[in-house]
C-alpha cells in the first residue's frame, strides 16, 4: 500500500517532489496574476463587454471576432503597432549591441569595476517617473541638446515631432535598460573558457577577430534572451511615451498598443476593444519569440 501510494506521489510530483513543492507557491502566483486575467481576456474579446456597477447584471452577448475586425479596421491600431515597431527596430538592436560591447569591456576592467557595474545598473532601478525629468530637461525645445545644438536643433522639436518622438523614446528605454542587460552579458562571459582566447592568441587572431569569433558565439545563449526580453519590454511600453509625450503625442505618434489599450478600455470604456488589442499583441509577440528561437539559438 505505501509503495503504491509513493509510486502515485512520484507521478504526480515527479521524481524530485520537493522542487515541485517550493515551486508550487509561483506557480499558483502566476495562475492568479497571468493565466487567468489573460483568460479572461481572451473571453472579454470574442463579446460584448462593458463596465457596470458593482453588483449588477448585464448580458454579454457573444459577438465572436467583431472585436478583432473593429481592432485590425482601426486606423489608431494600425499606426499604434507601427510605432512599436519603429521602436523595437531602433531599440533592440542598439540594446543588444551596446550591452555586449560594455559588457565585454567592464569584464577586462581592473580598476573601480564595482563603481562601473553600478553605475550602469543605477538607470534600471530608478523609477521612470523619476528620470523622465531629466529627459525633458535634455530634450524640450528650449532643453539642454537643444541650446547644444543651436540652429541644428530639430523643428517642431524632438518630443512633438512626429518623427523623432518615438526614436527619441526608444533612446531612452536602451539608456534605462541597458544595466541589466549588461549584466546578463557579463553572467555569460565568466563561462566562456580562458583557453579559447589563448587558443585565439596562438593561431594570431587580434582583438576584433577574438571578439567576433569566440566571444560572439560562445554567449549566443544570452542574446537570445537580451533580444527576447527587449522585445517583451518593448511590446509592452506605456510607461515611457505616457509620461514623456503627454499620452502618446504628437497626434498618436508614440502611441504604443498598449496605451491604446489603456486609453479605449478605460478611458472611453471598451475593454472588449481593448483585450483585442491585447489578444493579437500577445500573439505578435509569442510569433516572433519563435523567430527569434528559430534564427538566433538555431532551434527547431
Amino acid at each position: 500500500m505505501a509503495a503504491a501510494t509513493r509510486t502515485r506521489v512520484a507521478a504526480t510530483l515527479g521524481r524530485h517532489p520537493v522542487g515541485m513543492i517550493l515551486a508550487a507557491p509561483y506557480a499558483v502566483y502566476l495562475a492568479i496574476v497571468f493565466a487567468y486575467p489573460f483568460g479572461f481576456s481572451i473571453w472579454i474579446s470574442f463579446h460584448d463587454y462593458f463596465f457596470a456597477a458593482p453588483g449588477a447584471i448585464v448580458d454579454h452577448p457573444f459577438v465572436g471576432l467583431d472585436n478583432y475586425k473593429a481592432v485590425l479596421t482601426d486606423p489608431a491600431v494600425r499606426e499604434s503597432f507601427g510605432n512599436i515597431g519603429v521602436f523595437l527596430i531602433i531599440n533592440v538592436p542598439l540594446t543588444t549591441a551596446l550591452a555586449l560591447v560594455l559588457a565585454v569591456a567592464l569584464n577586462r576592467v581592473v580598476h573601480a569595476r564595482t563603481f562601473l557595474r553600478v553605475a550602469f545598473y543605477v538607470p534600471y532601478v530608478t523609477a521612470s517617473v523619476a528620470v523622465v525629468g531629466v529627459w525633458l530637461f535634455l530634450f524640450n525645445s528650449d532643453g539642454l541638446v537643444n541650446t547644444v545644438l543651436g540652429p541644428l536643433a530639430p523643428d517642431p522639436s524632438w518630443l512633438v515631432n512626429e518623427g523623432l518622438a518615438m526614436p527619441v523614446i526608444a533612446l531612452f528605454v536602451t539608456w534605462k535598460q541597458l544595466g541589466f542587460f549588461i549584466l546578463l552579458y557579463l553572467a555569460a562571459l565568466q563561462n566562456v573558457p580562458k583557453e579559447l582566447y589563448e587558443s585565439a592568441s596562438v593561431d594570431g587572431a587580434n582583438g576584433w577577430n577574438k571578439f567576433w569569433s569566440v566571444t560572439v558565439p560562445a554567449v549566443r545563449p544570452a542574446t537570445a534572451l537580451v533580444v527576447i526580453l527587449a522585445l517583451i519590454t518593448g511590446a509592452n511600453l506605456f510607461t515611457e511615451p505616457y509620461l514623456l509625450t503627454g499620452g502618446g503625442g504628437p497626434n498618436g505618434a508614440s502611441t504604443s498598443p498598449v496605451l491604446l489599450m489603456y486609453q479605449r478600455g478605460l478611458q472611453q470604456g471598451e475593454p472588449d476593444f481593448a483585450a483585442a488589442i491585447g489578444v493579437l499583441l500577445v500573439i505578435g509577440v509569442l510569433i516572433v519569440a519563435w523567430i527569434n528561437r528559430r534564427f538566433i539559438e538555431g532551434r527547431d
